[in-house]
């Protein structure tokens, strides 16, 4: 059959696929010749946990197998560690790919779904994958208001996203707060609750949402092995849902999609508490450190619980964040530019080790006073 003249000559992608800005991670490399510190995608500084390494050497002659379709061994560490049952539970390359799958299990054309302004870039793009329309409640002081989100809710909203804490800013909502914003969703609409960096937040009133995940069908906790635990090269992200949403999920999830490395390696790291306990110490001795150094330049630090923070810089010409990236990057230091959340007057910077953190400080003092 021939094709009339004004049709497409190549094959085109579904509506509004091209209209979506692709996700832009951390930089990681620097100019010639200098030594690089990335500091740019919230890497632990303390590396992998030596168990998930060990078990990790012992899978040579397994590579020929597929996996365990099912990440069994994966979820029952995590079903031990928190006192979850691991049929509740399902594991995905990444809270990318859990956050990809809640999305197109529950959105289409019509629907909308919810987020804060600074919330991650990931669910703007996997809103309009699915067709559906993203609807942005603003935030006060750099922190999810719940008001706003409750009032961009309607009959049309399937899904309230929140990251709790949020990156790139490193704030929270305390636990009674995410409570009365799950209060007043329908009972038709998913609530998802980004605890990618629960681990390090110290404060009596947070809690990542597995109590609220317990007791309730419209809520649904995702976290990630990419941080505290250091195996962000393996790509590995969990979820604690109610039964009916983890199985819609694993549905349209890939038969296949955590590979066996990621499987082992996780279930060592998980069992490996000492490790993680090491690292959040090492984030709550420099923490604070930092924050009180950056804000002694003169610089505005929004107050973090998570394992980086969120420097805001002068608008003036020759002190700007795009200045001090450019100063930084020519010194090796690799942080985050993060214009594409609508702050480009800021840089993210990842808590590194004791090296790093003072060559920061070291060169941004030199910036700040040039």
């Amino acid at each position: 059959m021939l094709q009339s003249p004004s049709a497409p000559s190549t094959p085109q992608p579904k509506p509004g696929v091209m209209a979506i800005s692709p996700y832009v991670p951390g930089k990681s490399t620097a100019g010639p010749n200098v030594t690089v510190h990335k500091l740019s995608s919230n890497e632990s500084p303390l590396g992998p946990s030596p168990r998930a390494v060990e078990t990790l050497t012992r899978l040579g002659p397994q590579l020929a197998f597929y996996p365990d379709p099912s990440a069994t061994v994966l979820r029952g560490a995590i079903g031990r560690r928190y006192g979850l049952d691991p049929a509740r539970l399902i594991c995905g390359a990444g809270s990318d790919e859990l956050l990809s799958l809640v999305a197109h299990a529950y959105l289409g054309p019509g629907d909308e779904a919810v987020y804060s302004t600074y919330g991650f870039l990931v669910y703007r793009i996997a809103i309009l994958a699915c067709g559906a329309t993203p609807v942005i409640a603003a935030e006060k002081d750099y922190t999810a208001d719940v008001d706003a989100l409750i009032g961009a809710v309607n009959a049309r909203t399937r899904i309230v996203f929140l990251a709790n804490p949020n990156n790139p800013t490193g704030t929270y909502l305390p636990f009674d707060e995410v409570k009365r914003l799950h209060a007043a969703l329908p009972p038709t609409c998913l609530l998802v609750l980004d605890a990618a960096y629960a681990e390090y937040v110290q404060r009596n009133d947070y809690e990542a949402g597995i109590e609220l995940v317990a007791g309730n069908h419209n809520v649904i906790m995702m976290r990630t092995l990419s941080k505290i635990y250091g195996l962000a090269a393996l790509r590995i992200g969990w979820a604690y849902g109610p039964p009916g949403v983890i199985d819609a999920m694993n549905r349209i999830r890939g038969p296949f999609n955590m590979n066996a490395a990621a499987i082992a390696a996780g279930a060592a790291a998980i069992d490996d508490q000492a490790h993680v306990e090491q690292a959040r110490a090492h984030n709550d001795l420099w923490l604070p450190k930092l924050t009180k150094a950056l804000s002694e330049l003169g610089l505005h630090v929004t107050p973090s619980v998570g394992n980086f923070l969120l420097i805001h810089f002068p608008l003036t010409t020759g002190r700007t964040a795009a200045d001090a990236d450019a100063f930084l990057m020519a010194r090796g230091l690799i942080l985050r530019r993060v214009d594409g959340y609508g702050l480009p007057a800021a840089l993210r910077l990842t808590i590194g080790s004791d090296e790093q953190n003072r060559l920061v400080v070291s060169a941004l003092t030199e910036f700040m006073s040039t």
